[in-house]
Formats: C-alpha cells, structure tokens, sequence
C-alpha cells in the first residue's frame, strides 16, 4: 500500500502512544508507556510496573492533558490497555478523536515506533550490561531524545516547544553561566531577548511544518519506489500471513495459513479473502497475501520470492 503521512496542523493536536517492553526488571518496572507529539517530535515517557488501562488513563491526564492541553486525536494499536471502556470513556469525555493502528499493518502509528526505537538506542549506551538500571537511565535518553536535532522538523524538539536552546551542562561548565548571570542582572535585556524568542517560535515551527512535510513527501517517494504491485483476482487462492501466530522456538511451522480464496478487491490495496474451510470471511492488506499454487495443477515447480509450493491437503511448511 502507498504511504499516506498524517496530515498535523497544530502543535500537540496528535499524539501516538504505545507501550515498550517488558524489559528486564529494574526496580520493579518492566514496561515504558511513550507518548510523542506528530509536529513537534516531543516525547514523554514513564516506567511502569503493568500495561493495563489504568497506567494509560492516569499517564494520559498526568502527562498530557495537564501539561500540553487536551489533542485532537490520539493514535495507538489496538491492544486491550488502548482499546478498552475506561480509556474510551475518557477520551469521549473530552472530545478525542482514538484512532486504531490496522492490525499486522502499523504504519498509522509509525512515528511512535521510530521514537521508540531511537529511545531503546539510547537506552543501549547508557544501562549496565545486565540491563537492569534502565529505569533509572530513562530521564536521561528523554532529556538527550528531546535535545537532539531532528531531521523531519530541522530542529531539535525543545527549541519547537519552547522557543530556545536548552543549556547542556557542558555548555554551563565552559561559557553559558556566565551569559545566564549577565543577562539576570539586567531584567530588561533578559525581558527583550525573551519577547524576541517568543517572536521568532511561530516562524520556527512554519519551518518546521514545511520541513516536516518535503521530509514525509521524500519519504513516501523512497517507500513507494520500493512497493511491488499485488495483482489478485477474484477466486484465486492465496496464503494469509499471520505475524501473531505463537511457534515454540526451533518448531517447524509456517506463519502463512491457508489457502484462502479472493472474494473481492477493494481499494487502496485491500483485499476481501474467504476461508476455505469455514467461510468466514475478513478484510486485510495485500501485503499479507500471497498466491496459493496448487501441486496438482502445477508439478515440480521450484518455490520461488512470491510463491509457496504445496500439496493441496497439506499446510505450507518453512
């Protein structure tokens, strides 16, 4: 399927929420719940002890609401601490637009998952070897996350959000002290720059929109040239991937279940298949599908990149 970026108008009008983990325990803490903002790339982040509803609901009202104002719309999978009464019923309060990630197809929630690996990154040179102090290390990769450059927006998140450079403690130790000493002696001087920072922060995130948007265009031109077409017909078999299907390790078994038959085809690249056996049928991307060759219509065939060979009383084996 094409790539379609999110369209964000305003500054903390979207974020994506997931949960990272469960990590090795460290005090207690197994999870990290992430929340990061479409436009501006700001990240907030707790350890948590469990994945339910409740951790959401309270870190949603804690961190976001009571900080950035009440967005537009939130985006996360469809996991059952997102995807409940309580956090539905929090959210319908307030006027929120939940949108669900398609399942096995999480690009909606891409930009959580980019900041969640750039997190664990992080992470990775800063804990011990055993891992378990990451707990401790995660103020320390938000505060590095959230003053590094970042290309989409050509700045780094705390100057979008708060409309100046962050003082890094090297900068303190050599020569910013001193600067933050001269100016809070004059508090008229400090009273300008400020007004002027403040002036220059609507222009710096039209420049960060517009940065935003030719990076997600370029992006989609990469992500498109690289798609190949799925041409399936009405009535022909296909195989299912199932990336949530549980194998015990070294256990020969395929994730590809089937066959399935092409029932109809829909725009955007989905497809409606049926299941052979007991015709229940469901929607889902092409990118899940591949055709079913039966051995009896075709004999000696190799498998090849896009195709599984297998006797047609038989599951596919990998």
């Amino acid at each position: 399927m094409p790539l379609q970026p999110i369209l964000v108008v305003e500054i903390f009008d979207v974020w994506g929420i997931d949960f990272m983990g469960p990590f090795p325990n460290s005090n207690g803490f197994l999870y990290i719940l992430v929340a990061v903002d479409y436009v501006s790339k700001w990240i907030e982040a707790i350890a948590t002890k469990t994945n339910d509803h409740s951790v959401v609901c309270k870190f949603v009202q804690q961190n976001i609401f009571s900080r950035f104002g009440i967005p537009r719309v939130i985006i996360s999978d469809g996991g059952s601490h997102f995807k409940n009464f309580r956090f539905g019923k929090l959210l319908k309060k307030y006027g929120i637009d939940h949108r669900i990630a398609t399942p096995y197809h999480p690009q909606t929630s891409g930009q959580v998952e980019v900041s969640n690996r750039q997190i664990k990154e992080i992470l990775q040179k800063t804990v011990r070897i055993d891992r378990k102090d990451w707990s401790s290390k995660l103020n320390d990769a938000l505060w590095a996350y959230r003053t590094a450059f970042e290309t989409p927006i050509g700045t780094t998140p705390y100057r979008l959000v708060y409309g100046k450079g962050c003082h890094l403690p090297v900068e303190l130790a050599h020569r910013a002290l001193w600067a933050v000493k001269e100016v809070n002696l004059d508090y008229d001087a400090a009273g300008r720059e400020r007004k002027l920072q403040l002036g220059e922060l609507e222009e710096l995130r039209d420049e960060a929109y517009e940065s935003a948007d030719a990076y997600k265009n370029k992006m989609k031109k990469v992500h498109d040239a690289r798609l190949k077409k799925m041409d399936f017909q009405v009535g022909q078999k296909v195989w299912l991937f199932n990336s949530r299907l549980k194998l015990f390790p070294g256990k020969l078994k395929s994730k590809w279940t089937g066959p399935f038959r092409i029932t109809s085809v829909g725009g955007y690249g989905n497809f409606e298949i049926e299941d052979m056996d007991d015709h229940l049928r469901q929607v889902v991307n092409g990118h899940r599908l591949k055709p079913y060759l039966d051995s009896a219509d075709i004999h000696g065939r190799i498998d090849k990149d896009d195709y599984f060979l297998a006797p047609a009383s038989e599951s596919p084996e990998t």
